[in-house]
């Protein structure tokens, strides 16, 4: 029987360069997607896929990542004597367990492979899964899950190592970790290989590793040796590479959207399919979508 996934880690070191100036004192994964910050929704979907621990490898002037998952004793005192009974609430609703949440430095900018291996000591020997911030998804799909969910379901079936993918135009698989398929089961496969930003028109197939995985704690001493790949960083696709060497890794196609937050595009697209997905705001922005569409 395979050993239930317990914690997440979600790599939140990043400078977000391409949201300057808006990421010079706030942190990328902090800015808002509606209202909420982008962590929490990824936060939540962990949540929704039975995570019971969240691991955060942050870095410097990051702290009000662990701060926004505190208690807030003088906002809720305020909301509470002013009568905002719903807004205390919702506060509430999001405060996380005691205890259920960590918090490391990653220290030096190596890369999503150096991120992921120093959060070994908080995941110790069990399998975890890794949950990429600047990705929003969104169940559409006939499952109603999001991304993380159907991972964990297919880790449960099969086991083993699981990667989520998504397909793309085959003039950008350049920009991305690359799988290629073996046997086919529906919405999963066997990965029989991975190759990190392959050079144009070299692809094994287009498909991209979208940013959730379920990796064993093996991962962790090839992490600690392995070499740098592209970019001058310690890769997590070349880990897994390795990894691939003695364990299975299945991928799973998302049966839903997904929203690259890390791009100004997929930060837009992202705040309008949420926004449309809410009761609160969905009637009143529709409108206000067909107006600006109007004046196109």
């Amino acid at each position: 029987m395979n050993k239930s996934i317990r914690k997440a880690v979600f790599p939140v070191a990043g400078l977000g360069t391409r949201f300057l100036p808006a990421t010079k004192s706030i942190p990328k994964e902090m800015l808002t997607v509606v209202d909420r910050p982008i962590l929490q929704h990824v936060v939540d979907e962990a949540h929704e896929a039975g995570i019971e621990h969240c691991v955060f490898v942050t870095g410097r002037n990051k702290a009000v990542i662990e701060d926004h998952f505190d208690t807030a004793y003088e906002l809720e005192d305020v909301l509470l004597k002013r009568g905002k009974t719903q807004e205390r609430q919702a506060l509430l609703a999001d405060l996380p367990k005691p205890g259920s949440m960590s918090f490391t430095r990653q220290q030096a900018p190596l890369g999503l492979g150096h991120a992921v291996w120093c959060a070994r000591d908080i995941i110790g020997d069990e399998p975890f899964a890794v949950v990429l911030p600047d990705m929003l998804t969104m169940a559409c799909g006939p499952k109603k899950e999001r991304c993380l969910a159907q991972c964990v379901a297919a880790y449960e079936k099969h086991g083993g190592n699981i990667i989520a993918v998504e397909e793309v135009p085959p003039a950008e698989t350049h920009k991305y970790g690359v799988v290629s398929v073996g046997k086919t089961y529906g919405d999963t496969f066997e990965i029989t290989g991975m190759v990190e930003k392959p050079p144009q028109g070299s692809a094994p197939s287009n498909l991209i590793i979208s940013g959730r995985y379920i990796l064993s704690p093996e991962i962790f001493p090839i992490l600690e040796k392995v070499a740098k790949g592209a970019g001058g960083e310690i890769q997590l696709t070349d880990a897994m590479k390795a990894l691939a060497a003695r364990q299975a890794f299945h991928g799973v196609r998302f049966d839903g959207s997904t929203y690259d937050c890390g791009s100004r595009l997929g930060f837009l697209g992202a705040n309008v399919a949420f926004a449309l997905a809410n009761p609160d705001v969905a009637g009143e922005f529709r409108a206000l979508l067909k107006s600006l569409v109007g004046k196109l």
